[in-house]
């Protein structure tokens, strides 16, 4: 079984930077995909960056593309969120996703291991 917990998460204002960490414990999946998901209460779960296997890979959705920077340490692991020039609108329960296949996917559903999620709150 593989666990996920992540940290980092609080409020913040408008411009700032935040880092989420994720870490990874029980079963080694450093040949799996990872992903950060946000969901906001009424709709549903958002991937918003992921990363394959290696690290070689990643995507971010266009609403964080520039701000926002994913990375992982297979050693360590760890899996980290960089969030740079935070909007309101980024405000969400932020979650890390873990896969058995090597390749990122793009739905919630694709994922098999989920961590507790944690908030981000965003003020003007």
């Amino acid at each position: 079984q593989v666990q996920l917990a992540e940290s980092g998460g609080g409020l913040v204002q408008a411009g700032d930077s935040l880092r989420l960490s994720c870490a990874v414990s029980g079963r080694t999946i450093s040949n799996g995909a990872m992903a950060w998901f946000r969901q906001v209460p009424g709709k549903e779960r958002e991937l918003i960056a992921a990363i394959n296997w290696s690290g070689s890979s990643t995507f971010f959705a266009d609403s964080v593309k520039g701000r926002f920077t994913i990375s992982r340490d297979n050693v360590k692991k760890t899996l980290l969120l960089q969030m740079n020039s935070l909007k309101p609108e980024d405000t969400a329960v932020y979650y890390c996703a873990a896969r058995s296949g090597v390749s990122y996917q793009f739905m919630a559903r694709d994922y098999d291991y989920w961590g507790q999620g944690t908030q981000v709150t965003v003020s003007p």
